[in-house]
């Protein structure tokens, strides 16, 4: 069974701040912070105007995220992503050639 593209990214997203709060925080347990991201981001991602056929965020001529999320998701992202290939190589290559 194939999964949707939408529910790829929402996948991918969870990992990557998952990522960041344990490993750039320091944090056992998911923080407030990163919990309220992840269900912000994935509330968007269900709106997502271009559903099935949608861009990469960054390459999305749509901003859908408030600014302060939209700085704070940057920062997980710049984070994660350069790590992400060693805690998820597929779910990383997946990612990376699907914008």
């Amino acid at each position: 069974m194939k999964i949707s593209r939408i529910e790829r990214e929402k996948k991918v997203v969870e990992f990557m701040i998952r990522l960041y709060c344990k490993k750039k925080e320091g944090n056992q347990s998911l923080c407030s912070d990163c919990q309220e991201l992840i269900g912000y981001s994935k509330k968007r991602l269900d709106n997502c105007r271009y559903g099935e056929l949608k861009h990469a965020c960054k390459y999305c001529p749509v901003h859908c995220f408030k600014p302060t999320m939209r700085d704070h998701m940057r920062q997980v992202m710049r984070f994660s992503g350069a790590r992400m290939i060693f805690y998820s190589p597929k779910e990383t290559l997946l990612h990376l050639f699907n914008r």
